[in-house]
């Protein structure tokens, strides 16, 4: 190989080598920082392709987007000096990139258990201050609220982090007093239970005595009305009959007579004991009926 060759390689070697020391790249999920002998000298690097002084500088990027910690469950005490195994989780990102760097010296590790660390001093903090019920369900959402107020503050201020947002997974209570708590909820709902039922069957008798005492109002209002109907209707009846025998009582009289034939001789069995010269058979007599 020729020397001119030789030299040609060895130096396009040695510029490719250069040009990957002193070329990089910042993305848009990522912060990063320029470092010059160990002192930082930018701390607002811009997403896209930039170029360094190799060996001298340095660039550190760290992950610009919303991370989640996630602790494991602490065992705090309520101001009735109640045991709650809280399991809970943050939000964070960072906001100050230059302060990030001088209190972790970009160890996410290190971030971490700083923010753990004060989420835990947090919550102990919050919890003592509360009874049980208000930090289960009255004042939970307040609790966490302030939380994340207080935490934001201390963590913007000490390590240059963002604390997006704080919240509870879930609550126990230890094994040891997690039976008799639920003794004791069982015995407070079995009395609620029982004085449901009481105001229910009191509600209940009441309802039937008002159902009762309606009834016999509407039975006996029914009952007046139709007697009164039917004392109109037998009026009306006997006034229709008394105005069809004044018109003709001869042609009434007849009337009479045949619908009693029909009644009295309608079966063949039926025995009737008369005086041939009764009334009864006139219209039955030969030449009678005019």
């Amino acid at each position: 190989m020729p020397m001119k060759t030789f030299l040609f390689a060895a130096f396009l070697l040695v510029g490719v080598g250069l040009l990957n020391q002193s070329a990089y790249r910042v993305m848009e999920t990522e912060k990063a920082i320029l470092l010059e002998f160990g002192n930082l000298i930018d701390a607002e690097l811009q997403p896209g392709l930039h170029f360094k002084l190799p060996v001298a500088q340095e660039v550190k990027k760290f992950d610009a987007r919303v991370l989640t910690l996630d602790s494991q469950g602490e065992t705090y005490y309520t101001l009735e000096k109640k045991p709650l195994i809280v399991d809970s989780f943050v939000k964070w990102r960072v906001a100050d990139i230059e302060r990030f760097y001088t209190g972790t010296s970009f160890d996410e590790r290190r971030a971490q258990r700083l923010l753990s660390e004060r989420v835990n001093e947090g919550l102990r903090n919050q919890i003592s201050r509360r009874e049980m019920y208000e930090v289960i369900s009255g004042q939970r959402d307040q609790l966490m609220s302030e939380l994340r107020k207080d935490l934001d503050e201390v963590m913007r201020e000490s390590v240059g982090v963002e604390v997006v947002d704080v919240r509870v997974k879930k609550i126990d209570l230890p094994s040891e007093v997690s039976t008799t708590v639920y003794e004791r909820m069982n015995s407070e709902r079995e009395i609620e239970a029982r004085q449901y039922r009481a105001e229910g069957q009191e509600q209940a008798l009441a309802i039937r005595a008002k159902a009762d005492r309606d009834s016999v109002v509407i039975e006996a209002e029914a009952y007046r009305e139709s007697e009164r109907l039917r004392g109109d209707g037998d009026a009306k009846s006997a006034e229709v009959y008394a105005s069809a025998f004044n018109k003709d009582p001869e042609f009434y009289g007849f009337y009479r007579s045949i619908n009693a034939y029909g009644e009295v001789f309608k079966d063949k069995s039926d025995l009737l004991v008369l005086d041939p010269d009764s009334d009864f058979f006139k219209y039955l007599e030969s030449g009678s009926a005019k």
